[in-house]
């Protein structure tokens, strides 16, 4: 995890960002402030390969009803961004910080909904327990890190907005699951981290 960043604030962010634009050109004006925000990209080791703990998200949701996505949430004030990334994993899946080996921050990534987060990837180790809350999360379950981190499997699907604009972005299917959007854009910046991907 060499090419991660280290664990330190870094406000205004710097570096390569990825976001929601990055297949589609803008679709939309972007939002003129950005809410700050993590995920933890939880890393479990499994029969010598690592998967990812990932949710589904509960259909009573507001936004982004019933969709794949990473533990994490909006950052509360003087937070840092790992601790959010601890917080919200704790708060919707029930994962003890004590169990997460921090190893770095990946590139941010910016949301048409105004959201800038901040992935922060970790280690977990044997011995923790998750449990779903019913307020944010409907179903919990790993992805082998392997698959999601091998670029065959980065599919590129367009929807048409609801302004009539053509919108282009990562998902990867895996088991039957579609990871799409911030999500599979989250990964695929990870991707170009670690292996080496020429950012645009």
């Amino acid at each position: 995890m060499a090419h991660l960043d280290p664990l330190e604030e870094r406000e205004p962010v710097s570096g390569a960002t990825r976001s929601d634009f990055d297949l589609s050109g803008q679709y939309g004006d972007p939002p003129a402030a950005l809410t700050p925000a993590s995920v933890l990209v939880g890393l479990v080791e499994r029969e010598g390969a690592y998967s990812v703990i990932l949710t589904r998200r509960a259909d009573t949701l507001r936004r982004h009803t019933g969709q794949i996505a990473l533990p994490g949430g909006r950052r509360d004030p003087g937070e840092t961004p790992w601790r959010t990334a601890l917080r919200e994993a704790h708060e919707e899946v029930g994962l003890h910080p004590d169990y997460v080996m921090l190893a770095g921050l990946s590139s941010p990534y910016v949301t048409g909904t105004g959201f800038l987060i901040t992935p922060v990837v970790g280690f977990v180790r044997e011995g923790f327990t998750l449990t779903a809350n019913p307020a944010e999360v409907a179903d919990i379950f790993e992805t082998p890190f392997g698959f999601l981190m091998d670029p065959a499997n980065h599919e590129e699907h367009e929807r048409e907005a609801p302004t009539g604009e053509k919108r282009r972005f990562y998902a990867m299917t895996h088991a039957e699951r579609f990871i799409w959007g911030a999500t599979a854009g989250v990964l695929r910046g990870l991707y170009e981290r670690l292996y080496g991907a020429a950012v645009a």
